[in-house]
């Protein structure tokens, strides 16, 4: 029987899938448009951005829901392009620092990370991805050694779901520090801890007053 685990990211992979194609084909459409001087308008013009958000946010989802296997990899200018596009306009500033080639398995860690930082950080504040200078040296081909901060003037980390991350936290994923099911709005936390527990890892993680790190 195939892994729950895995037939989740399967589901997830597929639903992103499908979806990417006719949002792209939409966004064709309006670039189409606004190449037409007599058609272009505010009104286009939002829904130009709000198209190319969606397509951003697909992306991001194929690759921290997706499954990504051992020999997966993915570029650097694949992960950039997906941050960059999700960040234009917005209150969250994301940065990315690492090698040229990567394991997807990181990048899928550090996009649930990244979500579950976000969670934190509702008024806006910056965010950086930075891969250790030695696993750049090769490439990026090295697994971990990475960090990610996020910086903010306020914050909002609730215990009950950032204590998940301590080795102390033995229970279900499904469920907070407090045994409280987790809801839809912070799935994120649940699928980082079973991916960390899944390739044996261990993460850091650091609250103070104005930053979170994180680091494996």
């Amino acid at each position: 029987m195939q892994d729950k685990t895995d037939l989740a990211a399967l589901i997830g992979s597929r639903i992103c899938h499908d979806l990417i194609s006719p949002i792209g084909a939409i966004g064709n459409g309006v670039e189409l448009m606004m190449m037409d001087r007599s058609a272009a308008s505010p009104e286009l013009a939002l829904i130009a951005e709000s198209v190319e958000s969606a397509n951003a946010r697909i992306r991001f989802f194929r690759v921290a829901f997706g499954l990504a296997g051992t020999d997966q990899r993915i570029a650097r200018s694949e992960v950039t392009g997906i941050l960059s596009a999700m960040s234009r306009g917005g209150r969250l500033k994301l940065d990315w620092s690492s090698g040229t080639d990567l394991d997807r398995r990181d990048v899928k860690l550090a996009f649930l990370l990244l979500q579950c930082l976000e969670s934190a950080l509702p008024y806006g504040g910056t965010i950086r991805a930075v891969q250790s200078s030695a696993a750049q040296k090769e490439g990026g081909h090295a697994s971990g050694g990475w960090q990610i901060i996020a910086e903010a003037a306020r914050m909002r980390a609730e215990p009950r779901f950032w204590d998940m991350f301590s080795p102390a936290f033995a229970g279900l994923p499904s469920r907070d520090c407090e045994g409280t099911p987790i809801a839809a709005s912070h799935v994120q936390f649940a699928l980082a801890v079973t991916e960390i527990r899944a390739r044996g890892l261990s993460l850091a993680c650091d609250i103070t007053e104005g930053a979170i790190r994180l680091g494996w």
